[in-house]
């Protein structure tokens, strides 16, 4: 028995809620909306070649290659060999809480790098004016200011490592569970 034209419709209009809010959701964390559209789309879809992909969302090849190529970097798109096919198959990660351990672990590890590099470069330029023996006191209030805010960086910095590790590990769930199908 066929499905009629109006389930359908309701059925693409479901997936395309949920295709828009993975965009949107992805946006809101830098990554370029229609790579987030790329996601979703696939998520439902499952194995998908490049012309698949662009013929459902209406972009250029390049820019589909180009926004895999971006999921493959977090870790949730994945190629996929399909025997008999001389193109490419790429499959996304469809569970998300390994979709969030992987997207968001390696943005948060990307920040703490970055902050880190800044406070080492930072103190020593700090180190280098307190070894000034002519170093005025407003100038030496100055420095221990910003020395502080330094020791807060590097402790936000431990303290968001801790958060990426646990989450990574999977430690994280002894403390948040995974709620049952019948919680939600």
């Amino acid at each position: 028995m066929a499905r009629s034209t109006n389930y359908d419709q309701k059925i693409e209009e479901a997936k395309d809620l949920v295709i828009n809010s993975i965009g949107e959701t992805m946006d809101l964390y830098g990554t370029n909306r229609s790579v987030g559209n790329l996601y979703g789309t696939m998520v439902f879809e499952g194995s998908m070649t490049l012309d698949e992909m662009r013929e459902h969302l209406q972009m250029s090849k390049p820019s589909m290659s180009a926004g895999v190529k971006k999921l493959q970097e977090f870790d949730i798109v994945k190629q996929q060999f399909t025997r008999g096919s001389r193109k490419q198959h790429f499959i996304a990660e469809k569970n998300f809480f390994q979709f969030f351990r992987n997207f968001f672990t390696q943005k948060w590890e990307r920040e703490v790098d970055t902050n880190l590099e800044a406070v080492e470069k930072a103190q020593l330029l700090l180190d280098e004016i307190l070894k000034n023996a002519d170093l005025d006191e407003a100038s030496k209030a100055e420095v221990d200011k910003i020395q502080a805010q330094l020791d807060h960086t590097k402790q936000y910095c431990k303290w968001l490592e801790n958060l990426s590790n646990a989450i990574e590990s999977g430690q994280i769930f002894e403390h948040y569970p995974i709620p049952e199908k019948e919680d939600i």
